[in-house]
């Protein structure tokens, strides 16, 4: 009976020791899971281009304040964005011009004060995004634009966490969002959107 007891332990035992050498390399396999980033409004500027007087010129701005989250999961390569961006504070560099933009004339910040960009990332290459399908509020409308990431880099901090940092573009109609002031004056509709972001790991 002692002996039956012994080797039911040591039975027991090595089941113990199977068991746990079984789950070591499941458990190192796990995938690392999406990390959280917010925005460094401080280092984020979405700019664009745009026509004036139908080829005259082209004119250059940005805006000056922007918030919001990405999500990165590269393990899964799929990620989301959620970005707002306050509509007045518009800048060209050029304060008659800011107004008019400010106005109903343009973006009437006053009725849509925010523009929003929500999208995922996709088409990842060497652990890193490519492309953003996604979607741009605008003056109360909401349509699909796509932007192509040019450039994406993350680095470990002192503490631990990740900053990440990229540059994307890409172009839409304002017309197709309400916005259509000098048209029937030759302006050009199209907008170069580019956006250069920085987002610290929460």
């Amino acid at each position: 009976m002692r002996m039956n007891a012994a080797l039911n332990v040591i039975a027991v035992s090595l089941g113990l020791v199977a068991l746990g050498a079984d789950a070591a390399p499941s458990a190192s396999k796990a995938p690392a899971g999406a990390k959280t980033f917010q925005i460094d409004s401080g280092h984020t500027y979405p700019s664009f281009e745009v026509d004036h007087a139908g080829g005259l010129s082209l004119w250059r701005g940005k805006f000056n304040s922007t918030s919001g989250t990405i999500t990165l999961d590269r393990a899964r390569e799929s990620g989301k964005l959620d970005i707002t961006i306050d509509a007045a504070s518009i800048d060209f560099g050029h304060d008659k011009m800011n107004e008019h933009a400010k106005s109903p004339d343009m973006l009437d910040v006053a009725k849509y004060p925010t523009v929003t960009y929500t999208g995922t990332l996709d088409d990842f290459k060497d652990g890193a995004p490519t492309k953003v399908d996604g979607q741009l509020t605008l003056h109360g409308v909401t349509k699909p634009v796509e932007l192509t990431i040019d450039r994406f880099l993350c680095r470990a901090q002192p503490s631990g966490k990740e900053v990440c940092g990229a540059n994307a573009v890409g172009k839409f109609n304002r017309e197709d969002f309400g916005v259509s002031y000098g048209k029937n004056r030759g302006f050009f509709m199209d907008v170069t959107l580019a956006i250069q972001v920085e987002a610290k790991e929460e």
